[in-house]
């Protein structure tokens, strides 16, 4: 072989080596993929009609009630699945399925019996639908045979607790599911769906209707409703004590990203106090105690800081340009006598310093520019770069806090907790999700794995408000050493078992059940910066009340929460199941099922799977392999290469024709 034909050949090896790579990247990450427009003629593509939120808050709780609208137009009958976000703090209680006049309430039922009734119905031509934990916050919902020119609305209906930090209460309504890395070094069981959910193109608007609309009973005069990620209509009552909020649907992009409202009450509001209900079986309270102020401090304990930070794939674009704005804000406010490091990860990673080096206005300067330097690309590897963060040596004499800046589009989470649960007591962790529809389990399980505090930014503006957050946050917790004592009050079953270190100006929850009439004395206690902590609450002035229902709802959530959610949940499988049969509760092991009994079709059936719009700001490295492969520069030198060759061979051979 001459040397023209040996380059040809190695150009040709190389340009198909690339795309075997890219198909074995694509393999072994699970990512997501996009959607096909085109299904199979006389199919309908996108099921879903629309879907809206009916937020109702009472209070300190909101009850919510989802409502989803299955629409077929096509002239085969199809079976549509669709996954969506939830709260983390969610206690999903009920479903309903309406098909014309009919309404079939759904049961609750393990998971594998739940499945397998919905097969049985589907199979049978039965149109029947199924509501499914992936996640703590993901959930899919399965309808099968929806007939053409077919209107199913499916309803679903969860609760939670909404907890005010500063006196600012938070609503959040997640509207996206953002996409999901799989390592190739992670040891799964069943394959993961949700990594292989499919995606609409970067910057298109969902497919379906959708909407928000919330009503706030403050029992008190509202302050400050607003949203920080929407536009918003908003109508008060002549006394402002209570309002009711519409989302803006015709925003761009108003679909793409998590709902978040805020609002205050006039006064301390609720803060400290004790709700109690009384069931047929059982009774329960729920325990909200207010923290002192934080106190102004003359002398801090020299900090260390380990900044582990997301560089993958999903980052780029708005959340790495996000993040760098964060880092700068983050770094500038350390004190001289501070230390830190800089961790950088995706796929692998690297580190500014191989050890923390003293805060000072050259390293922090050098540490951004570090940081400004670097580009998005590869697979979100997040675990293998916290275990190198913690083996990283710990100057003496410091407190060392861990914070990791990411959108959390990773698929291992349970890992992540783990890890960080072994290693707790060496060092707080802080979690910092970046972006509009970050992965909130991921973020609040980090925090509450390393008994640190989560924190959400949604853009640049709210960058430089959450860095000042978290600088003052881990200059002293608020109360340390934190002790409940219940004198009197024939309490059980309370949650949590262990008070951590309060970091925020937020209320202590504790849950509990009680037995008899409420009576007797609860007492908070702890270690705050100005000395010994006490606050004490009357049991017998929380008269049980039939609209505190939701309690139990609440306790059994947090339960569940403490068993499943952010640790070995195998471990407690049966548990979790007596929990979720016991108190009506989707969970990672039981599911809602409803099923039309009537046999609406004998034809075969065409399943759908629901296309998610991909979360406003996230590029389209976020899908795909996620792993960066060759640059494309180099593919286009090697091709142009290979057609100069291949024009002279050509040439050569008519010559010697």
């Amino acid at each position: 072989m001459d040397m023209s034909n040996r380059i040809l050949a190695i150009v040709v090896l190389a340009l198909s080596a690339s795309a075997r790579a890219d198909t074995l990247d694509a393999d072994k990450t699970l990512s997501p993929y996009f959607v096909v427009d085109g299904a199979t003629p006389g199919t309908e593509a996108m099921p879903l009609e629309s879907t809206h939120a009916d937020v109702h808050i009472t209070g300190v709780i909101a009850d919510v009630v989802v409502t989803q609208t299955y629409r077929n137009d096509g002239d085969q009958t199809i079976n549509a699945r669709y996954v969506f976000p939830a709260s983390t703090r969610a206690a999903v209680y009920g479903m309903k399925m309406k098909i014309g006049e009919r309404v079939i309430e759904a049961k609750i039922k393990e998971r594998e019996a739940a499945k397998a009734e919905y097969e049985e119905a589907k199979a049978a031509g039965k149109t029947a639908s199924l509501l499914e934990e992936d996640r703590p916050n993901v959930f899919s919902m399965s309808v099968a045979n929806i007939l053409p020119k077919d209107h199913i609305n499916v309803e679903l209906h969860y609760t939670e607790l909404l907890v005010p930090t500063d006196g600012t209460y938070e609503l959040v309504y997640p509207q996206v599911v953002g996409p999901r890395y799989v390592s190739e070094t992670a040891k799964h069981g069943p394959l993961d769906e949700l990594a292989h959910a499919a995606y609409t193109h970067a910057g298109a608007a969902p497919g379906y209707g959708f909407g928000v609309h919330v009503s706030i009973a403050g029992g008190m005069e509202l302050h400050g409703v607003e949203s920080p990620s929407h536009a918003i209509h908003t109508a008060y009552a002549a006394d402002h004590k209570s309002a009711s909020v519409d989302l803006d649907a015709s925003v761009p992009d108003a679909g793409q990203k998590d709902f978040v409202l805020h609002y205050q009450l006039a006064g301390e509001g609720i803060a400290s106090g004790l709700l109690t209900f009384q069931g047929a079986k059982e009774n329960f309270f729920l325990m909200m105690v207010q923290p002192p102020h934080r106190p102004s401090l003359d002398q801090i304990v020299p900090r260390d800081y380990v900044f582990i930070v997301d560089v993958s794939g999903s980052m780029g674009g708005f959340p790495l340009d996000t993040t760098k704005k964060l880092m700068r804000e983050l770094l500038s406010r350390l004190r001289p006598t501070d230390t830190f490091d800089v961790e950088l990860f995706s796929g692998a990673s690297m580190t500014y310093a191989p050890k923390s080096v003293p805060a000072t206005k050259k390293e922090i300067d050098a540490a951004i520019a570090f940081m400004d330097s670097a580009g998005a690309g590869g697979g979100t590897e997040l675990l293998p770069a916290i275990q190198s963060a913690m083996a990283m040596p710990k100057p003496e004499g410091t407190s060392r806090s861990f914070v990791v800046v990411t959108d959390g589009y990773i698929a291992e989470e349970p890992a992540i907790f783990e890890q960080i649960r072994n290693h707790l007591g060496e060092a707080n962790v802080f979690a910092f999700g970046i972006g509009s529809s970050v992965n909130r389990h991921l973020m609040e399980g980090i925090a509450k794995a390393g008994q640190g505090e989560p924190f959400i930014v949604l853009d640049d503006k709210t960058g430089e408000a959450a860095a000042a957050k978290f600088g003052v946050y881990v200059e002293q917790p608020v109360l340390t050493h934190v002790a409940l004592k219940l004198d009197g009050f024939d309490a059980y079953d309370v949650q949590p078992k262990v008070i951590p270190d309060v970091f925020a100006q937020r209320p202590v929850i504790v849950f509990g059940k009680y037995r008899g009439t409420p009576a007797g004395t609860a007492t908070l206690t702890g270690e705050a910066g100005r000395g010994r902590f006490v606050s004490k609450l009357d049991v017998a002035a929380a008269k049980p009340d039939a609209g505190n229902a939701a309690l139990s709802y609440l306790w059994a959530r947090s339960k569940i929460s403490e068993l499943s959610d952010f640790y070995n949940e195998d471990a407690n499988h049966d548990a979790v199941v007596a929990l979720g049969l016991q108190y009506n509760l989707l969970t990672k092991f039981t599911s809602f099922i409803a099923v039309q009994d009537i046999v609406r079709t004998t034809a075969s059936s065409t399943d759908v799977d629901q296309p998610l719009p991909m979360p406003a700001g996230v590029s389209e490295s976020a899908v795909g392999g996620m792993e960066q492969g060759p640059e494309p520069g180099l593919l286009i030198v090697l091709a142009l290469v290979g057609i100069v060759l291949l024009g002279y061979q050509l040439r050569l051979r008519r010559r010697a024709a």
